[in-house]
């Protein structure tokens, strides 16, 4: 294993003399091209970041209209065209309830799409999406900030202050992910 060793010759009173190091102007060069460097770099990481949260936002989005969608299909499957509470067959606990037209709307026995409350929202939410990682509320504090918004759940990222959010209406089941630029 080699190494490098830098040496420097300085001249003066008639003789040589050696030196290992670098200068100091040699020194500030390199800080001032790190510093360049970095002032380029840091922006770059700073948009990574934002994108992370987006896409982040955006899978959550899809994993919720997946999830409507299943409760939906599994009152199609079960045959019956009313609403129900606690739905047979879908979930762990089969506690989620459906309006008449089969949309998810509460886990507390609520099937009027028109009577969503925050905390119905946020029960719904918890059902729906399964990951532990996730976490909401009617309060700040959570990754999402649950609140309804005529008559819609709306789930607002809290991670950064862009104000991107998950709409769900109980109503038509539909579902809209909005990502502030």
């Amino acid at each position: 294993m080699s190494s490098l060793k830098f040496n420097t010759v300085v001249i003066g009173a008639g003789r040589m003399k050696q030196r290992a190091g670098f200068t100091l102007i040699e020194l500030v060069v390199v800080i001032a091209i790190l510093s360049v460097l970095a002032s380029f770099a840091l922006p770059r990481f700073t948009q990574i970041s934002d994108k992370a949260h987006s896409a982040s936002v955006e899978s959550t989005g899809g994993a919720l209209i997946s999830a409507v969608s299943l409760v939906r299909s599994q009152w199609l499957a079960n045959g019956t065209r009313t609403a129900i509470t606690n739905l047979p067959g879908y979930g762990v606990d089969e506690v989620i309830d459906v309006s008449l037209d089969g949309w998810a709307t509460g886990v507390n026995g609520n099937t009027d799409p028109t009577a969503m409350t925050a905390a119905e929202c946020n029960s719904l939410w918890e059902e729906l999406i399964t990951s532990y990682s996730l976490t909401t509320s009617t309060a700040a504090g959570s990754d999402y900030l649950t609140t309804v918004n005529n008559g819609d759940c709306r789930y607002t990222y809290q991670l950064t202050a862009d104000g991107h959010n998950i709409e769900y209406d109980p109503e038509t089941g539909d579902i809209h992910t909005e990502i502030i630029l």
